[in-house]
């Protein structure tokens, strides 16, 4: 395991816990390409904004590490969110695989995988129990995501 990436997985979640976005963002590398099922295709500046726009909007977010690890310049962690979806007011509680590349001390590559299905039928209830497998319903989100993350970043 090579220990200074293991290090900064643990600094990531435990800034994502503590809902420190910036800290988090520092952990990135300037040119980092970010991807999961709703937010895809994130880079540069935009996955740290991404963090700061949840970061902001949850009020109960409970973040734990279940393992991680770090082999050269790969790692990889699994986690779970707990927290209020606010659109809905439902809970949600995403078990989450990610995976990593690092450049430099930072996070080059983040990739986090989870069932959309899941997610959605949590987050969305019966529209999400209904539709939550369609990609009508997934690029609608996606769509709905990256709204809000640009008029996020055109406030900051």
């Amino acid at each position: 395991m090579s220990e200074p990436n293991a290090e900064l997985i643990r600094r990531f979640y435990g800034a994502l816990a503590a809902r420190d976005a910036d800290t988090m963002a520092a952990c990135y590398a300037p040119n980092v390409d970010f991807w999961d099922p709703i937010f895809t295709d994130l880079s540069g500046v935009e996955p740290g904004a991404m963090w700061r726009m949840l970061a902001e909007r949850s009020t109960d977010l409970a973040v734990e590490l279940l393992e991680h690890g770090a082999d050269g310049d790969q790692g990889s962690a699994r986690w779970v969110a707990r927290y209020t979806f606010t659109q809905t007011g439902r809970h949600v509680e995403n078990d989450v695989r990610a995976s990593f590349r690092f450049e430099g001390g930072l996070i080059a590559e983040h990739r986090d995988e989870f069932s959309f299905y899941r997610w959605a039928r949590q987050a969305l209830g019966p529209r999400g129990l209904c539709l939550g497998w369609t990609p009508i319903l997934r690029g609608a989100v996606r769509i709905g995501a990256r709204e809000q993350l640009d008029a996020f970043m055109a406030r900051e």
